[in-house]
C-alpha cells in the first residue's frame, strides 16, 4: 500500500478499496488482507457508532463469524441464545436452534455499536488500513470504464464533510455503503421497484430478564385492534442488563405507510410489557427507524470493477428481516472469488470476477425468491390472521418455518424430512437476480 502527495488530492493506492465498513465491509476487508491484500476501508462515521438493528445473529451469522476467526466468548459481551420464542394467537413455543449440518446449535447478540466495533478492529489486526471519518463520494473511472478507485473527503462528528478531498485508487472497489449506496447508484447500480422493503423500529429497555435464554418474537402486530400486520414484534436479549425491543413490518401490505409504526410499538409494548418488566420507563434511548432493503433490490451486484456487498446489494431476507448473515457470507464470497482470480492475466482477471453474482445468486436467490412470494402472501391482512390463528397451534409446522424462515436448514448426513423439504422447494424456484 503507497501514498503520496503532489499536486492535487492526496492519493492512497491499494488493491482493493472497500467503501463501508459495517459487518459487510469489515468481513471483507478481514477476508482480503488475511488473503495477503492492500485493503483500505472506508468509514465516514467513526467507532463506536450506532445502527438501526435487532442485534441478533442467527446460526447462520454465528457460522460466518467462526470463517472470520473472530472470539465470540460471551466475556467479551457476547450472549448466547438457545432458540426462538414464538408468541401469537393465543399460542407459545419455545424452538430450539437445531444445529448440525456447520451451524452452531446457538445464536448470538450483541449491539451493533459493539458489533462494527468488533468486526471493523478484527479487519484491522488482520492487516487492514480502516479510515474512519472518510466519506466516499464518487467512483473514479477509467477511459475503459472500469473503476479505478473513489474519491472521498473527511466527516465531522456529525456527518458534515469537512477537510481536502482524497483519493483511493484500486482496480476494484467493493460498495458495502448501505442502503442508499452512494457508489453503487453513482457506478450504474439502481434500486428495483419490483422487490418488497421493509422498515424496522428499534429501542432499547432495562429489563430483568436481560439474559434470556431465547430470543422472542411476537407474530400479532395490530394498531388500535386493526387487521394483523405482515411482520413480527422482537425482544433481543442482550445480557448486559439491557434488551433490543423493536418491530418490522413489510411494504407489502395495503396498511404500510398508512399507520404510526411508533404508535404500533407503543401498543404492542404496553400490553404485553409487564412479560418482561418493561414499560415507558425503563426505555433508554431514543426510538429510531430503518428501511429494509431486501431480496437483491439493486443489481447488478457486479460490472466493471464494482462490487456489491450487503444492503449496497439488497442481500435482506424478505423472510425475517435478517441482513448480518447474508452480508457475511457473502463477504467471504466476494473475498475468496478476487483472491482466486487475482493472479490471473488481466482479461480472464476481470472476466473470472463474475463468478461472484453467479456464486450469490445460486446461494441465496432461491431463499430470497420464496421469501418474495411469502412477503406478498401475509400482505393479505386474511392470510396473516388465519396463519396466525391456525398456523401457529402446529408444533412441527412452527419448527419447519424456523428453519426455512431463517435459512438455517441442514444438508449431508444432519439432514432430516425438513431440511430435504426445505432444500427441495429452494432448488424449485428460480434462483435468478434479474428476474
Amino acid at each position: 500500500m503507497s501514498e503520496r502527495v503532489e499536486d492535487g488530492p492526496r492519493v492512497t493506492s491499494a488493491d482493493v478499496v472497500v467503501v463501508g465498513a459495517g459487518p459487510a465491509g469489515s468481513a471483507t476487508a478481514a477476508h482480503l488482507a488475511d488473503a495477503g491484500l492492500d485493503v483500505v476501508v472506508l468509514e465516514k462515521s467513526s467507532f463506536p457508532r450506532d445502527k438501526i438493528c435487532g442485534d441478533a445473529l442467527t446460526p447462520r451469522a454465528v457460522r460466518e463469524l467462526g470463517h472470520l476467526g473472530v472470539d465470540t466468548d460471551p466475556a467479551l459481551g457476547w450472549h448466547r441464545n438457545r432458540g426462538l420464542r414464538l408468541v401469537g394467537g393465543g399460542h407459545r413455543m419455545e424452538i430450539d436452534w437445531p444445529g448440525g449440518g456447520g451451524f452452531p446449535a446457538y445464536g448470538l447478540t450483541k449491539t451493533r455499536m459493539g458489533l462494527d466495533e468488533t468486526l471493523a478492529r478484527h479487519a484491522e489486526s488482520r492487516g487492514a488500513l480502516l479510515v474512519e471519518q472518510v466519506a466516499a463520494t464518487q467512483p473514479i473511472v477509467a477511459s475503459d470504464g472500469w473503476i479505478a478507485g473513489v474519491r472521498a473527503t473527511g466527516t465531522d462528528e456529525r456527518g458534515r464533510k469537512v477537510g481536502p478531498e482524497a483519493e483511493y485508487r484500486a482496480p476494484l472497489v467493493v460498495a458495502c455503503d448501505g442502503v442508499s449506496s452512494r457508489i453503487a447508484v453513482a457506478h450504474g447500480a439502481q434500486k428495483r421497484d419490483d422487490r418488497p422493503m421493509g422498515v424496522a423500529v428499534r429501542t432499547y429497555h432495562s429489563s430483568p430478564r436481560h439474559d434470556d435464554d431465547y430470543i422472542e418474537s411476537w407474530l400479532e402486530l395490530r394498531e388500535s385492534g386493526g387487521e394483523a400486520m405482515p411482520g413480527y414484534g422482537w425482544l433481543f436479549p442482550l445480557g448486559d442488563g439491557t434488551v433490543n425491543v423493536g418491530l418490522g413490518i413489510l411494504d407489502t401490505s395495503p396498511q404500510f405507510g398508512e399507520v404510526n409504526y411508533r404508535t404500533v410499538l407503543d401498543q404492542w409494548l404496553e400490553a404485553m410489557g409487564h412479560e418482561w418488566g418493561i414499560d415507558a420507563s425503563t426505555q433508554l434511548v431514543p426510538v429510531r427507524s430503518a428501511a429494509l432493503p431486501m431480496a437483491f433490490n439493486r443489481t447488478p451486484h457486479f460490472r466493471d470493477g464494482l462490487l456489491l456487498v450487503g444492503d449496497s446489494a439488497g442481500m435482506v431476507s424478505p423472510f425475517n428481516g435478517e441482513g448480518i448473515d447474508y452480508a457475511l457470507e457473502a463477504a467471504r464470497i466476494a473475498a475468496e472469488v478476487i483472491d482466486t482470480r487475482r493472479r490471473l492475466p488481466r482479461d480472464r482477471w476481470r472476466a473470472g470476477l463474475q463468478e461472484y453474482p453467479q456464486i450469490v445468486r445460486d446461494r441465496f436467490g432461491g431463499h430470497f425468491t420464496l421469501g418474495r412470494a411469502f412477503a406478498q402472501l401475509i400482505g393479505r391482512p386474511e392470510v396473516m390472521d388465519l396463519g396466525i390463528k391456525y398456523g401457529m397451534g402446529v408444533d412441527v409446522l412452527m419448527r419447519f418455518a424456523v428453519r426455512l424462515l431463517g435459512n438455517i436448514h441442514r444438508e449431508g448426513a444432519d439432514a432430516d424430512a425438513m431440511d430435504h423439504v426445505i432444500a427441495a422447494l429452494t432448488r424449485a424456484v428460480p434462483a435468478t437476480t434479474n428476474d
